[in-house]
């Protein structure tokens, strides 16, 4: 698996105003039972809306995917509350190349199931604009 090196710009803290203070990082290899551990906690429907599919857990495949990512072409950043993840979140790029703009690219674009109104109404709150999708999701879309 050919990945480009750890990104140490994007590491920092955040202290959050009901007081949790957080780690934000981008995603490391260390970091396999973490992510194991993170989906594991979901609930079923919280899997169902971020994999858009029913699974039970990661397969060894995807957590090794999650977890080694790209970091030339892709961001795959992490929350940490002590040494629990509580926040995941990942960008790469779509086959379009228009899809992060320090990486050269135009827009940031995600799909969301319908029912996942939490998720739409965050991407609304962060200037993302919706557009019908395919097979029961919304398009959203971020000029970068």
């Amino acid at each position: 698996m050919a990945t480009h090196a750890y990104p140490i710009e994007p590491e920092e803290r955040l202290e959050l105003r009901d007081g949790p203070r957080l780690q934000l990082r981008p995603m490391r290899p260390d970091d396999t039972e973490r992510e194991r551990a993170f989906v594991a906690a979901l609930s079923e429907r919280s899997r169902f809306q971020r994999f858009m599919q029913h699974l039970e857990g990661l397969t060894p495949a995807m957590l090794a995917r999650f977890t080694h990512p790209d970091y030339d072409r892709e961001l795959a950043l992490v929350a940490l509350e002590g040494e629990r993840f509580v926040a995941v979140g990942r960008y790469a790029p779509n086959a379009d190349g228009v899809t992060a703009k320090a990486a050269g690219y135009s827009a940031l674009v995600g799909h969301i199931l319908h029912e996942n109104r939490d998720m739409l109404d965050l991407a609304a709150h962060l200037g993302f604009a919706a557009q019908a999708g395919e097979g029961g999701d919304v398009t959203v879309v971020r000029r970068l």
